[in-house]
């Protein structure tokens, strides 16, 4: 399955992480997937790794008259579909009192429909030799389904049935309210290192609120939820205004334009509110924090620095220092924190770490890593290493050979992530770039945009973002009884 932490996965990561183990995956939530995806050392780039592929995923982009925005992209390698509902709602902009609600709402929307009954969906989509799932993220919510491709009318009719109407009853809150505390208490209250750092690092990195706060839910909010106010987000949220419909695989056309119509077309849509400001003040001095964990046995450390404004140079710029810095066995913290010195066994981490990708999101965000280590290596002796690897590049400057390797790596965990899990990592950036942008085609000029950042570019990203000053560095302190 994905590479995320548990935030992202349902109810159904079972389903979908048995289904799917005999297959390779080649991305990182996320696509989330491929968010963190590594790679191997490449080979010395060439004039024509440098040259511009003649590769383009089809996009077919429109919009019905209640406002649902509709992606198609037609590839026939293999006889199957995927059907992705994204609706433009996080947790990132969930209520304030009421943490965790976002997350608890997608467990809502398996609990029945107009037409399908609890549990209904999960069945429809199993009994026709398919995979479901669906995850809350920063700045969306997704739920998707991979199913042979001629099963695509099925799969439209069960989606747009379930944004039409759902089954919102307090029998239903209850019991997902339950299932929601329990995964709070399984994967975060009661196991080592949990919520560190995709969760915990957020609430200590950021000022914002909307930024800031526990989004797996404090258990009182979670238990203080009404049916009033599940039925006054899904009315306002999951209207088709405030979503997009991906279809990506084998199918006809001409076809699935009829069928969306004939589901989505006359589904009503909502007054959405606007988002709340979401800017972060410039960080003017590093943040240290501690946190005790009463399960942990060895110490762990995480640094986070916030990332540039999306789409901007300076963010590409930071998606290439990314791949220099930590993505791959040759990345310079990998070498340095753990095949030289030792201090650990592996350092992850990246841009939207753990729950998404670079791309995938769409507010502040930190570029961040994290390992856990030897009890013997103190925290400052990592935070030097960091400090020493970019200083190391401010003083060199990124010359054009590492620019190039750099790009390479990059393009590789891009068409990673657009291969993977069967279209679902091509749908999953063609859904968030029709939300956010309002432009699917966006998928064409990525590496393009990569392919602008020029040495001076990265030096200027390097002295601006990557300063002490714009970092925090969390670290836990294990309390577990040896």
């Amino acid at each position: 399955m994905f590479h995320l932490q548990t935030l992202r996965y349902s109810l159904f990561s079972l389903v979908l992480g048995a289904a799917l183990a005999s297959c390779s995956q080649g991305t990182a939530p996320t696509v989330s997937d491929t968010d963190t995806a590594t790679a191997e050392t490449p080979a010395p780039a060439t004039a024509s790794d440098n040259a511009v592929t003649g590769f383009e995923v089809p996009v077919e982009y429109y919009k019905l008259d209640n406002g649902l925005k509709v992606v198609l992209s037609p590839d026939k390698t293999s006889p199957i579909v995927t059907v992705a509902a994204y609706y433009n709602i996080g947790f990132r902009v969930e209520p304030k009192d009421r943490t965790g609600f976002a997350h608890l709402f997608e467990h809502m929307m398996f609990q029945g429909s107009d037409n399908l009954g609890k549990m209904e969906f999960i069945q429809l989509v199993q009994k026709n030799g398919g995979v479901l799932n669906g995850s809350t993220r920063f700045d969306f919510t997704n739920y998707f389904e991979i199913v042979p491709a001629h099963k695509l009318e099925t799969m439209l009719w069960a989606e747009a049935d379930r944004m039409r109407g759902l089954n919102i009853t307090q029998e239903n809150l209850t019991n997902q309210q339950g299932v929601v505390k329990n995964e709070v208490k399984v994967n975060v209250l009661n196991q080592p290192y949990g919520g560190f750092p995709w969760l915990d690092m957020p609430q200590y990195a950021n000022k914002n609120w909307y930024n800031a706060h526990n989004f797996y839910g404090d258990l009182e909010d979670l238990d203080a939820a009404s049916l009033e106010d599940v039925k006054s987000f899904f009315d306002t949220y999951y209207a088709p205004n405030n979503a997009v419909v991906v279809v990506v695989g084998d199918f006809d056309m001409q076809e699935a334009k009829t069928w969306v119509q004939q589901y989505f077309g006359d589904i009503a849509s909502a007054e959405v509110p606007p988002i709340p400001n979401l800017e972060e003040p410039r960080q003017e001095k590093e943040q240290r924090f501690t946190k005790d964990d009463k399960l942990a046995n060895r110490p762990a450390l995480a640094f986070a620095y916030h990332m540039p404004e999306k789409n901007t140079p300076e963010y590409y710029a930071m998606g290439l220092l990314d791949q220099i810095l930590l993505q791959g066995d040759d990345s310079r913290l990998h070498q340095a924190l753990v095949q030289e010195r030792g201090y650990a066994g592996s350092v992850d981490g990246g841009i939207n770490a753990f729950l998404g990708n670079m791309f995938n999101y769409n507010g502040p965000m930190l570029w961040m890593g994290s390992l856990i280590h030897d009890e013997n290596v103190a925290a400052d002796s990592i935070v030097s290493v960091l400090d020493q690897e970019i200083q190391r590049l401010q003083e060199n400057g990124v010359s054009q050979e590492l620019l190039d390797l750099a790009i390479v790596k990059m393009r590789s965990s891009l068409y990673d992530q657009m291969g993977g899990m069967y279209g679902f990592g091509k749908a999953d950036l063609l859904a968030t770039f029709a939300l956010f942008e309002d432009d699917p085609e966006r998928i064409n000029e990525l590496e393009a945009e990569f392919r602008k950042v020029t040495p001076e570019i990265m030096q200027r990203t390097l002295q601006e973002y990557l300063r002490p000053t714009n970092r925090t560095v969390l670290i836990v302190n294990p309390q577990a009884q040896s």
